[in-house]
């Protein structure tokens, strides 16, 4: 039987986290909770679930993650965000992973989105395969922005879909969408771009058309056409941000 331990990484997660340690109930050996100084009920709840809960301060995405995993007890890790969920196909997946020696060194799973009271199956939003069963041996996270697991190898699949509930209102998406624009300019900036002009008036058209038409959003109705101006609107304020910055630093020089 492989054993593993299930980590999260929360931060005020009080209304989701309740779900997601229900879906996990009994799965795995232990659960560990890394919180990054949440001043709601996250951490009581995650007690009241017998998870083991450590505190550190935020960093990024994949250090926080790999934080959590060298603190776990078992060398394979399922790490999960508190508002996602298993499904029962996934859940069941995952015990007939439990019970057959492993054939890979990681394993992805679709995840289905749950936006503006209905789920997601376009808008570039599905499957959204993402590689969350892994042997923290021989795999780990990078990148502060849009983090993924790193590895040599073949990829294994699990059956069964990973809920994902994102923002409940259109106020929620336009802080994320202004939360990432901001780190995303700093990433570019950082990196040593400097051309922003043109690629705002290109990208986030651009953006509009891969989500709505080449992702057939329009078949998600009104939310996929959220999703497609939300996107734009991202790009637009992440090629804005960083003008800001290049211009900053212009004047400075000055």
């Amino acid at each position: 039987m492989n054993r593993f331990s299930i980590c999260v990484i929360t931060l005020n997660e009080a209304h989701d986290l309740p779900r997601l340690l229900k879906s996990v109930e009994g799965l795995a050996e232990e659960i560990v909770v890394v919180d990054s100084g949440s001043t709601d009920a996250t951490v009581e709840i995650a007690h009241a679930a017998s998870a083991r809960v450590l505190t550190r301060a935020w960093t990024n995405y994949a250090e926080q993650k790999n934080y959590a995993a060298a603190q776990a007890s078992e060398d394979w890790i399922l790490l999960l965000d508190a508002d996602e969920e298993l499904s029962g196909e996934l859940r069941e997946s995952i015990l007939q992973w439990k019970a057959a020696p492993p054939r890979f060194s990681v394993y992805e799973m679709p995840r289905l989105a749950w936006f503006l009271g209905a789920w997601i199956h376009h808008s570039r939003w599905y499957p959204d395969w993402q590689r969350r069963l892994y042997d923290r041996r021989k795999a780990q996270f990078s990148g502060a922005i849009h983090e993924s697991l790193r590895y040599e190898g073949t990829v294994g699949r699990l059956d069964g879909d990973l809920l994902h509930y994102t923002v409940r209102n259109l106020e929620e998406q336009r802080k994320k969408s202004e939360e990432y624009s901001t780190l995303a300019a700093r990433a570019m900036f950082e990196s040593g771009r400097r051309d922003w002009f043109a690629a705002k008036w290109i990208a986030a058209p651009w953006a509009w058309v891969r989500y709505f038409v080449l992702g057939a959003g329009f078949l998600d109705g009104y939310r996929g056409l959220v999703i497609a101006r939300s996107a734009a609107h991202t790009v637009w304020l992440k090629y804005t941000k960083l003008g800001e910055l290049v211009a900053q630093v212009e004047w400075e020089k000055k």
